[in-house]
């Protein structure tokens, strides 16, 4: 509980120009303007957060389907093209894959939300794959002798039984967005990047102390939240353990 606590504590001070502007003052004297003018906090963290649980959704479609594929009778031969295909993807810096999908894509939220999901992708997959990998093979067994078809295991058994270990996954495909967001500002797509862009072009810290402390605020709260619903897709003689 202490996580969500004090990132609503953060939040309400970084939302609330007539709190922050005093403490921003205290900790920065000599910016000259404290408060970033140029757009709301709240609006910029609502399309923060617009930007990274897109890619978080697309990231985790593809993932989780790649990791279905791979773990199938017929996949299991590409298992090792997949894995090094996402492991490549986030090798690639995201401000690398900004600078070669504008020309293609323009500014905005196209080349943003492709640089996120290449980036994010993989810990969905390496979770998938480790949760369908690992069940236990007597469970699957029981399924398929009582008549259950392929992908009637893979839905009413193989999926739920994994569901928590994708769900960490997804989770830190989440977190990794919301962190690696704030590059959109470089693309014009907006965002908690903006006051930091715009901090360091003008010598502002307190604008990069707003861009880079809300964004962080948002990560815990967004980790703690999708930390309670994994806690709840877990089965019920775990979560009590």
């Amino acid at each position: 509980m202490i996580g969500p606590v004090l990132g609503l504590t953060g939040m309400a001070v970084l939302f609330i120009p007539g709190i922050l502007d005093p403490v921003l003052r205290f900790l920065f004297p000599g910016a000259g303007e404290w408060v970033f003018p140029r757009s709301s906090l709240l609006s910029l963290a609502w399309m923060h957060l617009l930007i990274s649980l897109t890619a978080g959704a697309v990231a985790a479609l593809i993932g989780i389907s790649l990791g279905i594929a791979a773990t199938r009778p017929s996949g299991r031969a590409f298992l090792p093209l997949i894995r090094d295909a996402s492991s490549l993807a986030q090798t690639v810096p995201p401000a690398a894959v900004l600078a070669l999908a504008i020309p293609f894509l323009g500014f905005g939220f196209e080349p943003v939300l492709l640089a996120l999901v290449l980036y994010s992708v993989l810990p969905v997959l390496n979770n998938t794959l480790t949760g369908l990998e690992t069940l236990p093979e007597p469970v699957l067994e029981a399924a398929r002798g009582m008549g259950m078809s392929r992908l009637q295991v893979l839905m009413r058994v193989e999926l739920p039984l994994a569901l928590p270990v994708i769900g960490t996954g997804i989770r830190t495909s989440v977190v990794i967005n919301v962190g690696t967001a704030t590059i959109g500002a470089l693309a014009g797509a907006g965002g908690l990047g903006s006051p930091i862009v715009a901090g360091l072009i003008r010598d502002n810290p307190a604008w990069v102390f707003q861009g880079a402390m809300a964004s962080a605020l948002l990560a815990l709260m967004l980790n703690a939240l999708l930390k309670a619903v994994e806690k709840r897709l877990q089965p019920a003689n775990i979560r009590e353990t």
